[in-house]
């Protein structure tokens, strides 16, 4: 088992991918064959597993979840962060704060077009740890 915690800067809104640094992580590992966990230690953020050939797949779902969980909404009671943090909680319940990816021969099991993303729902630019264990042999 080996783990390592990724600090990830995240200059505004958006899907960052971090794929490459991930598989860093796994590489230092000397391990061959197993699992990788990638945990998000936060609460508006979070992280998926999304394509990333084509960038206008990435800001469809950015503009979908955007109308979805709209700022200002007038039920929002938990406002003192401002009119992004809200909307930011609901946004990371909605997806989620890991993902666990195979490897083998020390390469990720990703598919083709797939890749792991840190997902800031915040506007300002935050500082975000990122937990990847490797499990395997």
């Amino acid at each position: 088992m080996y783990q390592q915690t990724l600090s990830i800067r995240t200059p505004g809104p958006g899907l960052h991918e971090i794929t490459a640094e991930v598989a860093a992580v796994l590489a230092a590992s000397r391990l061959r064959q197993g699992l990788v966990h990638v945990f998000c230690r936060h609460t508006s953020c979070s992280l998926v597993i999304m394509e990333n050939a084509d960038p206008s797949a990435r800001r469809d779902l950015e503009a979908w979840f955007d109308r979805l969980v709209a700022e200002g909404d007038p039920h929002f009671t938990h406002t003192l962060e401002g009119p992004d943090d809200m909307p930011s909680h609901i946004k990371m319940t909605l997806t989620r704060t890991s993902e666990t990816v195979p490897f083998d021969e020390g390469r990720l099991h990703l598919g083709t077009w797939q890749g792991i993303f840190l997902w800031e729902h915040r506007r300002a630019p935050h500082t975000r740890r990122i937990i990847v264990t490797v499990t395997g042999m």
